[in-house]
């Protein structure tokens, strides 16, 4: 029996393999092109690619046009159904609009983790089931393997490993997700797609924010929210420079700011504090000032619910971050980190845990010790 899959074709390379990788799948390689076990019954897949239309602001170059030609494009090459779901209300209220709050209330948040959890992973997904599909598809350098329930896994590339902004994927996300291009290197993706002449085999990848393109956030935000210039203090709460708005700085950055009163001529001073309420940052020429020891965390939440408290993990507060051994506790309704060695970490970021190739779950940082 044919198993349908609608493959998110976004109009670049990792997507369109993807799509290549499902038309190839048979009862034998299956489980060795996506990791895990045969479905029962399994004769195929009927695939079907899908575009996904988000919102794009618009002050800026319209890029969404130009990638749903490039996917179809991409699905007329290969012969398969072509379809376009207009998300773009839902992106910007659930991603964009989130986004734009959290900045304004002095945390950082993580777009792409949201746009994973409420659009590719929330309506997409209801989208496909609602149209008879068994199984949705990405370009996530990302795998799904077999252990105590289903497990999400480091994608085999350590360079293009997608899995921190997965975190949030539950055991009904997982049965009915593949993830392609999870065993593969980037260089092989890009080989896979010249071979088979694909229009986008040598498109770049995209580059900045998953909804804007190619914008600094503070371009962005400035069409949203007001952000006035403001004063930078030093530990004492000196006043010794300017920035461009509290809203925009994160624990740990050393630029985007002037200081004018330095205790040396070419200090290199990072961010330590932000007061978004009374606009001003507080900077530091020590950046063990910017680190902590504990986060506290919210909206936490465990691939397998099995996982008890407290336990050992690597943990990573940014993507490619080299991991660091932690002790994750619960207390009450209060859960912990307790890194091995300080660690700079900033209200908003998405905190995942791993232990080894697997990531167990993750959360949001709201404070720390």
């Amino acid at each position: 029996m044919s198993k349908t899959v609608f493959v998110g074709l976004s109009g670049g390379v990792d997507s369109a393999v993807s799509a290549i990788l499902l038309k190839q799948a048979t009862p034998n390689n299956f489980e060795k092109l996506f990791g895990r076990p045969t479905p029962e019954g399994f004769r195929g897949f009927n695939v079907v690619g899908v575009f996904i239309k988000i919102w794009q602001p618009e002050f800026l170059e319209c890029t969404w046009a130009k990638d749903r030609v490039d996917a179809m494009r991409v699905a007329v090459a290969l012969g398969i159904p072509f379809r376009e779901i207009d998300l773009s209300d839902d992106y910007k209220r659930m991603v964009v609009e989130e986004m734009i709050d959290s900045y304004a209330s002095g945390i950082t948040p993580n777009p792409d983790v949201l746009c994973n959890r409420h659009i590719k992973f929330g309506s997409f997904l209801k989208y496909a089931q609602k149209e008879g599909a068994d199984f949705i598809a990405t370009g996530h350098y990302a795998r799904i393997g077999k252990g105590n329930g289903l497990e999400l896994l480091r994608g085999s590339d350590k360079n293009k490993d997608q899995s921190y902004f997965l975190y949030t994927l539950d055991q009904s996300d997982l049965s009915r997700t593949i993830f392609p291009v999870g065993d593969l290197e980037k260089s092989e993706v890009r080989a896979r797609a010249v071979r088979a002449r694909l229009p986008v085999a040598g498109k770049p990848d995209s580059q900045g924010l998953c909804f804007v393109g190619d914008v600094t956030m503070k371009e962005f935000l400035s069409r949203f929210m007001t952000l006035q210039k403001g004063a930078v203090l030093d530990a004492s709460g000196n006043v010794i420079g300017t920035h461009e708005g509290a809203s925009l700085y994160t624990i740990g950055q050393r630029h985007g700011f002037i200081v004018t009163k330095p205790a040396r001529g070419t200090a290199i001073f990072y961010v330590i504090g932000t007061d978004v309420k009374n606009n001003t940052i507080s900077v530091s020429e020590n950046i063990e000032d910017a680190k902590r020891r504990i986060a506290i965390l919210d909206a936490v939440h465990l691939i397998n619910s099995g996982q008890g408290f407290p336990f050992e993990a690597e943990v990573q507060t940014r993507y490619r971050e080299i991991p660091v051994k932690s002790v994750v506790n619960k207390i009450g309704e209060r859960i912990t980190i307790t890194f091995s060695e300080p660690r700079i970490i900033s209200p908003g970021q998405s905190l995942v845990f791993y232990r080894g190739e697997k990531c167990l779950g993750g959360g949001v940082i709201t404070g720390f010790e």
